[in-house]
């Protein structure tokens, strides 16, 4: 089984998400859910992944309304794939109002 994390940054803002909805889906199911902290981190995130593809779901229009800032993407879908080796697979989100990027971080 691997490990996963995730954390956002507001790039905007030069310092972590607070209060950014993600939710772990795999074909169409969830399999769990949080809100980011203060340090921009789920920690009650489903941990745990088989081999696979899964999707993380980062709901940023809640996110910028609560900041009083819009946002041109309502949401930010990252589909990756877990390989069968064990790792650990961390998939953080860079965030501003106009523009998002991610990779795999570790």
């Amino acid at each position: 089984m691997s490990t996963l994390s995730t954390h956002v940054l507001d790039t905007a803002l030069g310092r972590p998400a607070k209060g950014v909805r993600v939710t772990l889906e795999q074909e169409g199911k969830t399999l769990g859910s949080g809100t980011t902290d203060a340090d921009g981190r789920v920690r009650d995130l489903l941990a745990r992944l088989a081999e696979g593809d899964y999707l993380l779901r980062f709901s940023v229009a809640e996110y910028f309304s609560t900041t009083g800032r819009e946002s041109f993407y309502p949401e930010v879908v990252v589909n990756f794939h877990v390989g069968g080796g064990g790792d650990h697979y961390h998939v953080p989100l860079l965030l501003s109002p106009f523009g998002y990027s991610t990779y795999r971080g570790s």
